[in-house]
């Protein structure tokens, strides 16, 4: 019985990406896995599948540990707060920002409609405010203020903030199966 997984995810935030690393989870839970690995290098995506899989992953009965191997973006900041302990390799990169939204070409809002897109743009915000500062030494302000300037942390800053525990640059044993998650899931 398999107590360990690691699992590769290297992929945009998107509904593919995140069903397949959740079918990934439920499978190796349902063989007996309690802890897992996830190698994470995202350029961000959708607000909603990584809140999604951040909960998930919170939530499971099995320690999660996460490792930046590469850059670690946008939504993909949250997604990585769901490690317990939470890993980077000396090279890294964190970037955080304001939530947008994109609309189709030729969209025509009333009033009405606009005003609840930004309200939900402003829920979003406070939401991935709130889940970095639970993770973090920084309060929800100050990681909402960080999302509004753009803010890049290399590795040295990710651990004053508190949102990196070790600076690592080996990812796994030799030998250890790594199960990839890659784009188009």
């Amino acid at each position: 019985m398999p107590e360990a997984a690691i699992i590769k995810f290297y992929s945009p935030v998107n509904e593919a990406s995140i069903g397949a690393l959740m079918r990934t989870v439920d499978q190796k839970l349902a063989a007996g896995t309690i802890e897992f690995t996830l190698l994470i290098s995202t350029s961000g995506g959708s607000v909603y599948h990584g809140l999604t899989a951040y909960n998930y992953l919170r939530g499971i009965p099995a320690t999660v540990t996460t490792h930046n191997f590469g850059s670690v973006d946008s939504i993909g900041v949250a997604l990585y707060c769901a490690g317990q302990r939470r890993l980077c390799v000396p090279q890294a990169r964190f970037l955080m920002h304001p939530v947008s939204m994109n609309f189709r070409e030729g969209a025509s809002y009333e009033e009405p409609k606009l005003l609840e897109l930004v309200k939900s743009l402003r829920v979003d915000m406070e939401n991935c405010a709130s889940v970095v500062a639970a993770n973090t030494r920084k309060t929800k302000r100050q990681v909402f203020r960080a999302m509004l300037a753009r803010t890049a942390l290399d590795p040295e800053d990710a651990v004053e903030w508190g949102l990196v525990q070790e600076i690592r640059q080996q990812l796994f044993e030799p030998g250890a199966e790594v199960i990839p998650i890659q784009p188009g899931g």
